[in-house]
């Protein structure tokens, strides 16, 4: 289960950025492309597991998926990929080149402190 070796590596970034601030995290966010295979329930049940008896414990882990991007060969314009509908949304083109998808990224931490 690959997503419990995010949620692992997650909560040690937590846990060292928390102990670094004197804070207890309440919540974090992340961001991953469409086509990492990231599972949101499946992520956050193995983070609610291994957090378990440590101060993130009981934690909000919010995710967000960023759109696939690609590079138009007409119009040279960059646009979000509907996979339904695999067209440039500037000009309507289906010649274009995908660019790379985002890569998981932890986009903040929210911290209670004294």
């Amino acid at each position: 289960m690959h997503e419990a070796m995010v949620a692992q590596s997650l909560l040690e970034t937590i846990s060292e950025e928390a102990a670094k601030h004197n804070g207890r995290p309440i919540g974090a966010k992340i961001s991953c492309g469409k086509l990492s295979g990231v599972n949101d329930e499946a992520l956050n049940f193995a983070f609610e597991a291994i957090a378990k008896d440590t101060p993130c414990e009981g934690m909000k882990l919010e995710i967000e998926h960023k759109p696939l991007q690609a590079q138009c060969r007409s119009c040279n314009q960059s646009f979000d990929v509907e996979l339904s509908q695999p067209r440039c949304s500037v000009c309507g083109s289906e010649d274009f080149d995908l660019l790379g998808d985002a890569a998981l990224v932890l986009e903040e931490i929210e911290l209670e402190t004294d």
